[in-house]
């Protein structure tokens, strides 16, 4: 095995970072299929059960092909340790469990996911912590925001599904200046385009489920850290309450950051050319893709990211029932609110991923009845676009009827 001692190419590392062959000098990484592991003597596993020896103790917080995902990981994102959980939402939550408390609060940008939107405001708000929801591009608004309880800033960057992009240096100031810790979604960008550690993050979220997979297999997700001691508490947090990410689901993860590089090209190169085509369609009224030279986060974008991602929103000239029909109209998209799947899919988030939060927080976010989400795929992007152009096309033909 390489060492890796030498400074490697991200291309490199998401293929040879974190395998640690076995005895058997497997070239594939092995899946250790196992819920617990035999000591040597009393006193190995007393050691170890006490974290004065390390090694493996049980399944729930120590596994070695969910470690060696952990390191590959973080050794991709510019990390030094990594906690791997049962799903992005878990990651989350992991997160807020150790280092939240009762009378704490927290500055989360309004257009997160609504999922995560729902666990700031209903969840945890049960436990005394207080979320104040701050738009992503306002510094100001988040400086007003942020007070001496003020324990995390939370952002997402791009933002889902409008792909606002964050000042991710100024908040990370912001974030010091208040003693709170910066923590950034990178689930649409991945280490591939945009490493938030590098801008001054303290914490990185991830979806393993999407991107990271590539291809919707599995459910998991990740939380990455340099400071050890930060790392210490997410460590105790999941070995006690146990959102574990399970061996095999590691492993598939671990398979899809081999090919996440080109990949990750692959759906910016097919994403741009699907939102410039886009913009030229009648039926379009907006297009939301930061690579676009119009978009209000374009230059910020091409300073921080490495590329502008495989997600392209857009707003239709039209009603909810307008928008639902050129869904309904596709026959190659998937309608599925899953995203970072090799399977270009579509769905309406208003009705879908944004349903569960409330009206006010959906127009603030910019989720309108209108718009709609693709997650861009790896088929051919003339194929992509002749699936859309069906819909498109009808709301066209109406709308000029509507307007003779």
């Amino acid at each position: 095995m390489h060492d890796l001692t030498e400074p490697l190419n991200i291309e490199t590392l998401a293929i040879r970072a974190g395998q640690r062959r076995t005895a058997e000098l497997e070239h594939s990484d092995p899946i250790f299929a196992t819920s617990s592991f035999v000591f040597e003597n009393a006193a190995d596993a007393a050691a170890k059960f006490s974290g004065a020896s390390e090694g493996n103790v049980y399944s729930r917080f120590t596994n070695p092909t969910v470690r060696a995902f952990e390191d590959r990981l973080a050794t991709m994102e510019g990390g030094q340790f990594a906690i791997a959980t049962a799903s992005g939402m878990s990651a989350i939550l992991c997160l807020a469990l150790s280092v939240l408390k009762a009378g704490d609060r927290v500055a989360v940008s309004e257009n997160v996911f609504g999922s995560t939107v729902s666990l700031f405001s209903k969840t945890l708000s049960r436990f005394g912590v207080v979320t104040d929801f701050v738009a992503l591009t306002d510094l100001p608004a988040w400086q007003r925001a942020v007070g001496p309880k003020t324990r995390l800033l939370f952002v997402e960057t791009p933002s889902n599904p409008t792909c606002e992009i964050a000042d991710l240096v100024s908040l990370s100031r912001i974030a010091k200046e208040a003693g709170a810790l910066f923590v950034v979604d990178n689930v649409y960008c991945t280490p591939v385009l945009q490493k938030p550690l590098e801008y001054g993050a303290d914490v990185v979220v991830h979806s393993a489920t999407k991107y990271l997979d590539g291809q919707g297999r599995c459910v998991g997700g990740a939380l990455v850290v340099n400071d050890r001691a930060l790392y210490d508490e997410l460590f105790n947090t999941l070995r006690t309450t146990g959102p574990s990410m399970s061996p095999f689901n590691a492993w598939v993860f671990q398979k899809g950051l081999e090919t996440l590089p080109l990949r990750m090209n692959a759906h910016c190169e097919h994403a741009a050319e699907l939102a410039d085509w886009l913009q030229g369609h009648p039926a379009v009224r907006k297009v939301f893709y930061p690579g676009l030279s119009t978009h209000p986060g374009h230059l910020l974008a091409l300073q921080q990211q490495r590329g502008f991602g495989g997600i392209v929103a857009f707003e239709i000239h039209g009603s909810q029932a307008d928008a639902w029909q050129m869904i309904d109209q596709t026959r190659l998209l998937s309608i599925t609110a899953n995203l970072g799947d090799a399977k270009s899919t579509i769905t309406h988030p208003a009705s879908t991923t944004h349903a569960r939060i409330s009206e006010k927080q959906r127009q603030a976010a910019g989720i309108t009845e209108n718009l709609i989400r693709i997650g861009v795929g790896l088929e051919h992007p003339d194929d992509v676009k002749a699936d859309l152009r069906r819909g498109l096309d009808l709301i066209a033909t109406s709308q000029s009827r509507l307007a003779g």
